[in-house]
C-alpha cells in the first residue's frame, strides 16, 4: 500500500511532464493518422496549397482549442465588452498584450508539436515544395538534374514522375531533408526561446525562490478547495430551491457572495509587494470585499510556472 502511495504521489508530482508527454504522443499519433488515412499529395499545380494546409490547419486549429481550455482566457475576456476597463486598464494598456501574450505561450506547446512532428515526418512539406513554382526554389532543388526536374517536380512525391528512379528517389530525399532540417529548427528555436523567457520570469521576479514554490502550492490548493465549495454550496442551494418549490414552503436563506464580490474575485490576480497576497480570493478576504484598483502590476509568470525544482 505504502509502494502504491508512493508511485501515486511521483505521478502527481510530474503530471505537468506526464501531461506534456501524453500530448507528444497524441499529435504524434494524429499525425501519422493524418498522413496515412486523410492525406492525398493532388500531384498537381494543387500540390502546394494542398500541403500548406494539412501542415498548418491542424496547427491552427490545436492553438484555437488551447485558448478554449485555457481558463485564463475566460478570466481575461468575461465582461470586457461592458467593460473594456478590464482588459485596457487605466495607466496601463500594455497590461492586455502581457496577460495574452503569457497565455499564448502557454497554448502553443501542442501546435509547436504538431509542426515539429510533420515536418520531422516531411509527407506535407515535400507534397507542398514539389508544387511550388518559384523559378529560384526550381533551379535549387533542380541544379544538375535533367530538364524533365522543371515539369515533373509536382509529380515526384506520388512516384508519378517520367523521370529516372535514382533522380527522382535523389528528389524526394532532398525534399525530405529540407523538411527535416526545419523540423529541427522548429524545435531548437522554441526551446531557447522557452529557457529565454523562462530566465527573464525569474530573473523579474519579486519574490524569493522558495516563496515561489509555497504560492504555486497554495494556488494549487485553493484551486481545488474553490471546485469542492462550488459543488457544496450548488448542491445546497439547490437543494433548498426544489425542497421550497415542491413542498411550497419558505425557502431558507442560503449565504452567497454579492454581485460585486463574484465579479472582484473574476479578476486576473495582481502583484503588490507591499502585502503578502498570493490570489484575488485572498487579498478580497483580507482587505474586505472592495473595488480592486485598476492600476496594477499583472505577475501570471509567477504562479504560471509549470515546473519550481
Amino acid at each position: 500500500m505504502d509502494g502504491f502511495q508512493t508511485i501515486l504521489k511521483f505521478l502527481m508530482n510530474r503530471k505537468t511532464a506526464i501531461g506534456y508527454s501524453f500530448m507528444a504522443l497524441l499529435t504524434v499519433g494524429g499525425e501519422r493518422l493524418f498522413s496515412l488515412v486523410a492525406f492525398r499529395c493532388p500531384c498537381s499545380n494543387e500540390n502546394f496549397r494542398y500541403g500548406l494546409v494539412f501542415l498548418f490547419a491542424p496547427a491552427f486549429v490545436l492553438l484555437v482549442i488551447g485558448y478554449f481550455l485555457n481558463s485564463k482566457t475566460w478570466k481575461l475576456f468575461t465582461g470586457c465588452w461592458g467593460n473594456p476597463r478590464k482588459i485596457f486598464p487605466k495607466g496601463n494598456i500594455c497590461h492586455f498584450f502581457y496577460v495574452f501574450g503569457r497565455i499564448t505561450l502557454n497554448v502553443l506547446v501542442a501546435p509547436v508539436m504538431w509542426l515539429s512532428v510533420a515536418l520531422l515526418n516531411g509527407t506535407f512539406y515535400e507534397c507542398a515544395m514539389s508544387g511550388l513554382k518559384n523559378p529560384a526554389y526550381l533551379h535549387a532543388v533542380c541544379h544538375n538534374k535533367s530538364v524533365k526536374c522543371f515539369e515533373e517536380l509536382h509529380k515526384v512525391a506520388c512516384g508519378k514522375s517520367i523521370m529516372s528512379f535514382p533522380e527522382s528517389e535523389e528528389l524526394k530525399l532532398t525534399l525530405q531533408a529540407q523538411s527535416q532540417i526545419l523540423g529541427w529548427c522548429v524545435i531548437v528555436i522554441t526551446t531557447l526561446l522557452s529557457l529565454l523567457t523562462t530566465c527573464c520570469a525569474s530573473c523579474q521576479s519579486k519574490v524569493s525562490h522558495l516563496q515561489l514554490k509555497f504560492w504555486r502550492t497554495y494556488m494549487k490548493k485553493e484551486k481545488e478547495q474553490l471546485e469542492q465549495i462550488f459543488q457544496l454550496y450548488a448542491t445546497k442551494l439547490s437543494e433548498r430551491n426544489l425542497k421550497s418549490f415542491f413542498e411550497n414552503m419558505e425557502p431558507e436563506a442560503v449565504p452567497l457572495p454579492a454581485f460585486q464580490a463574484w465579479e472582484d474575485a473574476s479578476q486576473l490576480y495582481s502583484f503588490n509587494s507591499s502585502e503578502q497576497h498570493y490570489s484575488t480570493i485572498h487579498r478580497l478576504v483580507e482587505q474586505g470585499q472592495k473595488e480592486i484598483s485598476e492600476e496594477r502590476e499583472t505577475v501570471m509568470d509567477f504562479v504560471d510556472r509549470r515546473e519550481i525544482p
